[in-house]
């Protein structure tokens, strides 16, 4: 099927734009992305209903299936799942409360509790949908405990998930960008470095990355609130002591400890297999970071989910001296707790495609072009790779659109930035994906926490905002004095700068 070509039109920005409008104003995101997805689908197909309907019901459909089964979004919607029955076992069982019961032994109060949160994405940046999800199932008892509210743990889980999975290269994005650069580098005659060297020369430049993470830290430590969430941290604080839904006896706490840790290994077991066996099937020798590179997320979440699911029965099977479980009961209860974020997912994927067939991603590439000056070229990256992250939903699809043309125009006018313009991309793209309600992190992040989608999006959006203006000073020093150490002085000042001044406003 052959569509109208908007790649040089500012038409392409149409339909993502309107959903990301509505969805914010409204509230309503499924209705605010159906707009979207019918807005581009006439606009492609020349407001030919038939074909639009065709197009429509074909893009639904490559969701599953795609001349064979799209084994990738099967995988990570059966994942979300099994996470959902998971959760639901762990509560009729009683072992989250039991677990809260324990971490406020341990944890004394709010700040604790928020801190502890944060620290997980220590042991889980793996990969940034296994974080949100994991990491949300085990922090969300102790932190309604605490009566911090859905929103501020989606924001801790969102604004650590893609930073850190970012800059870590034994990781799934860390694996996918080094193979992107390793080709770069080839393309354009770097020999000074490996990938491996130039991906952690580039952490180091990834200023939106790093300070995002320090604000979560920050925010944590010293509740530092803004706008709506102050709303919303309130309004926690006010409400009643919560106890875990359906719980039916007394729990234990090993019984949440032992399924995630085997989702924890698991996963990272079956990572490691996948990427192992990609490797022997291509004929190249094994390496982690290979294996990461090679590796296939979708399967290792499964395998990974199943695995706990078993412990975790097993766990109470045992406690509960092998009386059944109704398993239809939790099955179904589990499922239908996911059934809201399925939709946001799938209507979410949808429309990244209708923005993939507009060429929004390559129109927004073409805005760079023309005489500037190469001082300029990191700050300017940055904030066009937010934009086309925030308009697409997408970090990798930004990645894989973005570094190509800032490794090319670093390269034609000073050598030099080729790295901290690479850099620059990649913390746009993750910036725009921390402000944009289409994106899956930010999707599976609302998920985690169990908080409304738009209360997430809204809530996040200042500190990303904060974070994001510290960074555009910091790309602007690095590009006119190509020293790192005095644009992270620059980006550190301005950050630092701009929370005391909003703490006194406060």
């Amino acid at each position: 099927m052959s569509f109208i070509d908007y790649s040089n039109s500012m038409w392409s920005l149409v339909p993502p734009l309107i959903a990301l409008l509505l969805a914010i104003f409204t509230r309503r995101v499924i209705l605010s992305l159906s707009i979207g997805i019918i807005v581009g689908a006439i606009m492609l197909n020349n407001a030919d209903i038939l074909n639009t309907l065709i197009y429509i019901k074909n893009s639904i459909i490559s969701l599953v299936y795609d001349d064979g089964i799209n084994s990738n979004s099967v995988n990570i919607l059966l994942f979300l799942v099994i996470l959902g029955v998971l959760t639901e076992l762990l509560n009729i069982s009683g072992s989250n409360q039991a677990f809260a019961n324990w971490a406020q032994t341990k944890i004394k109060n709010r700040r604790g509790a928020k801190l502890m949160t944060a620290s997980l994405v220590f042991f889980t940046f793996i990969d940034d949908y296994f974080h949100s999800l994991a990491v949300g199932a085990i922090a969300r008892p102790v932190t309604d405990k605490f009566k911090i509210s859905r929103a501020k743990l989606a924001y801790i889980l969102d604004s650590t998930a893609a930073p850190m999975c970012v800059l870590m290269p034994i990781s799934s994005w860390g694996a996918y960008i080094m193979t992107l650069v390793a080709g770069l580098l080839a393309t354009h005659s770097i020999t000074q470095y490996s990938p491996i060297e130039a991906f952690m020369t580039m952490s180091a430049m990834n200023f939106y990355a790093i300070f995002s993470i320090i604000m979560v830290f920050v925010v944590s430590y010293f509740s530092f609130d803004l706008a709506s969430m102050t709303k919303f941290e309130r309004k926690a604080q006010e409400q009643e002591d919560k106890i875990e839904e359906h719980s039916i006896e007394e729990g234990k706490v090993r019984n949440l400890i032992l399924p995630i840790m085997a989702l924890i290994l698991g996963t990272v077991a079956m990572m490691i297999y996948t990427g192992y066996d990609a490797l022997i099937s291509d004929g190249k020798e094994f390496s982690i970071l290979g294996a990461f590179e090679n590796t296939t997320v979708g399967i290792s979440l499964v395998i990974g989910g199943l695995l706990a699911l078993g412990v975790a029965t097993i766990c109470i099977l045992i406690d509960r001296k092998f009386r059944a479980i109704n398993f239809t009961k939790v099955i179904f209860i589990g499922a239908k707790s996911m059934s809201g974020a399925i939709l946001i997912l799938c209507f979410a994927w949808t429309i990244n495609g209708v923005v993939g067939d507009m060429h929004t991603g390559k129109y927004l590439s073409t805005l760079v072009a023309g005489n500037i000056d190469a001082a300029f070229l990191p700050a300017i990256l940055f904030v066009l790779a937010t934009g086309m992250a925030f308009s697409t939903g997408t970090s990798w699809g930004t990645f894989g659109i973005m570094l190509p043309i800032a490794a090319s125009m670093a390269a034609n006018t000073d050598p030099t930035l080729v790295l901290p313009c690479l850099s620059a991309v990649m913390a746009g793209a993750v910036c725009g994906d921390h402000c944009s309600p289409i994106s899956d992190t930010t999707i599976l992040s609302s998920t985690g926490a169990r908080c409304n989608h738009i209360d997430h999006v809204t809530s996040q959006l200042p500190y990303a905002l904060l974070v994001a203006f510290s960074t555009i000073l910091g790309y602007l020093t690095l590009g006119f004095s190509n020293s790192i150490l005095a644009s992270l002085g620059v980006t550190m000042f301005t950050f630092i700068t701009s929370i005391v001044i909003f703490k006194k406003n406060d």
